[in-house]
Parts: structure tokens; sequence; C-alpha cells
């Protein structure tokens, strides 16, 4: 379990990935900024502190969220479809995404440890109650959590494999080689939000440098065994050109897998984003048949309940497999992990269960 830091705040613990400059400066590990910190300096994810030359996370044991989600939520449809993941978030970012909708906690505009919201939930607590509550898997989401609150999400995890829960990340993907290093062997599924497929995008929408350590995330999970669904929210203007969403979707079918779940999503207006229309309908078929052209089997729209393109179908012959409304499955026509028409095996993981409804635990 993780470690008090001496001189720190309550909440503070030290953090796992960390490199000592001299001189009282540290390198945090955590993600490809590898923020260089002064005593006393915070990293740009407003969770790690240099205190006393040690690097420090502080938010430890404290979340801003918590529910009982529909795995469909993630958006995961082919992990344990119909199943219930207790879903966490903490606060803060590494990314400053200018269209976030958790804009509230990944970009508070007040330090991790002043921010209002918060309430203490140990990792054991955490465990007791998605047992008690009936949830198949521990879901680290709304922020960025697996990245900004590594240390309580490691000790999280731990105790919820020993329960026999599965972890889920949803997470932007901005990680660093030894953040995948240390998270991968504990996580069974994550969906990455890949936010478009250019450099420009990430620099301007995103404040990151380079979309490369998404990309490379992406890969390094799915070699090590992680399940892996994508995300792309299609932003009016901004990452919805027909060869830009090619030229993702080719990359997915060549250096991912042609079986990979992609989710294309509608944007709403939100935080410095408000003035940009939603997507159109006619965007989103564009991007579900470019992206099937090029190979990709499973294929998804979402924020748009009751399309039919929300629901799993068999790549072969056509046969409807899972119908949704939403996040709510309405049922699974799977017949031993197979497509009843055709035999065709549908890369699922998990039983798929029919299931409806959603609430909070906040």
């Amino acid at each position: 379990m993780a470690r008090s830091c001496p001189g720190g705040p309550p909440s503070s613990v030290e953090a796992g990935l960390s490199e000592d400059l001299g001189g009282g400066r540290v390198r945090c590990l955590a993600c490809p900024r590898r923020c260089v910190l002064p005593p006393g300096g915070r990293g740009f994810c407003g969770t790690k502190v240099n205190v006393g030359g040690r690097l420090c996370e502080l938010n430890y044991s404290k979340v801003s969220s918590v529910a009982m989600d529909p795995i469909e939520k993630k958006p995961l449809f082919h992990f344990m479809p119909g199943s219930w993941a207790y879903s966490v978030g903490t606060v803060g970012c590494n990314l400053a995404c200018r269209h976030c909708q958790n804009w509230e906690i990944s970009q508070p505009g007040v330090p991790p440890e002043r921010f209002p919201w918060l309430r203490d939930l140990t990792p054991e607590e955490a465990v007791e109650q998605a047992v008690e509550l009936g949830a198949s898997s521990v879901a680290y989401t709304y922020n960025e959590p697996t990245v900004v609150s590594m240390e309580w999400v490691v000790d999280t995890a731990r105790l919820a494999r020993e329960a026999g829960l599965k972890n889920v990340s949803v997470t932007n993907g901005y990680w660093s080689p030894e953040a995948v290093d240390r998270l991968a062997p504990l996580l069974d599924a994550a969906n990455v939000d890949v936010k478009a497929f250019s450099d420009e995008f990430y620099g301007k929408v995103a404040a990151a440098p380079s979309m490369r350590p998404v990309l490379d995330t992406v890969v390094s999970l799915v070699d090590r065994g992680v399940h892996v669904e994508l995300t792309y929210l299609v932003i009016p203007g901004l990452n919805d050109g027909e060869e830009e969403i090619r030229a993702f979707s080719r990359w997915v079918a060549d250096e991912v897998g042609d079986d990979t779940p992609v989710h294309f999503s509608r944007f709403h207006p939100e935080f410095k984003m408000r003035g940009v229309p939603p997507t159109p309908a006619e965007t989103l078929e564009m991007a579900h048949e470019v992206a099937r052209s090029e190979g990709l089997n499973f294929v998804y729209l979402g924020n748009v309940p009751g399309d039919p393109r929300e629901s799993t179908y068999c790549p072969s012959c056509g046969t409807p497999l899972i119908r949704r409304f939403g996040f709510d499955v309405l049922d699974c026509r799977l017949s031993g992990g197979r497509c009843p028409s055709c035999g065709r095996e549908i890369p699922i993981v998990g039983p798929c269960r029919s299931r409806t409804g959603f609430y909070d635990l906040m």
C-alpha cells in the first residue's frame, strides 16, 4: 500500500514513478510531460507536488464522483456486456481539453486538495462497496484517475483483483511507458479516448504536443493482453474530416486490430467550446462508413440513443447479436460466443446479459 508523504498534507502519499534530479528537484514519470518540480513545485495535473525532495500525490483516498454505471457507459461494448461497473473519479487531469464534459473535476481551477466536492474513500472501502452492490468491475473514470491518482488506483486495483473484480480504465491514454508498465498488469479493460488523428488538434485543443504517446499506449495495452476499445469524439470543423477519420481507421486496422471496437461519438457543446455546434448525423454516418470501408469489424455510434449502430452485428452475415438502446442492453443473441446464424466467433469478453438503468452513489 502507498506510504504517507512526510511533511505533506494529510491525504498525500509518495508517488511511485519519480526520479531524483538532485538539488531537491524531482521529475514525475507518470505521463509524457515528465514535469520537473523544484521544492514546493506542482505538476501540470495539479496532483503531484515536490515535498522536501520527494514526489507526492496529494489526493489519496479523496474522490469526487462515485456511481454504479452500466459498463456500456464507459463505453465498453465487448467487455462483460450488461454488467455493472463501480465507477470512481478523483480530481485533475494531465490534459487540458477545451471541450471536456467533466471539466468541473478535471480542470477545477483550484488545487485538488481544496476541491469542495471531495469525499473520503479508501481502497478497502471502494472494493467493499463494489462487492456489496454487485459490481463486476471497478472503473477508474470521469477525470483521469488512472494517472493523476495512480497510487490510489494501484492499491484499489490490487484489492479488487483479490476480491474477484475486474479493473477498467477510462482514459485519455496520455501515459508514459513507465505508467503502462505499472498499470497494465492490473487492468482487464480500457477505453482510450483518441481525441483526433493529428498533432495539431492535440496541441490546440488538448494542450499536448503530440498524439504519439496516446497511440503508443493503445498498442502497448493490447500487446499486454488488456481488452481495449477506442472512442473518437467527432467535433465539427476540428477532427471530422474524411481523410483524418480514414487515417485513424487505417491505423486501428493495421496497428491495433480490425476486431477492435471503435466508438464514434457525437459532440455536444461544453466548457470552452460552447460555440461549436453538435455533430451532424451525416458526419457520424460518414465516419461509420469510412471505418467499415477500412476493414474495421465493430464500429459504433455514441450519444445518439436509438441509432441502430449502437448494437452489435455479425461482421460476416449481419445478424443482430446484442441490441442496445443508449446504455441499456435489450437482449443478447450470442451462442457460445459465436453468431447463431453463421457460427463466426465474436470477440466478446465475459458473459452477456440484458440490463437496463443506472444509479448514482454520491
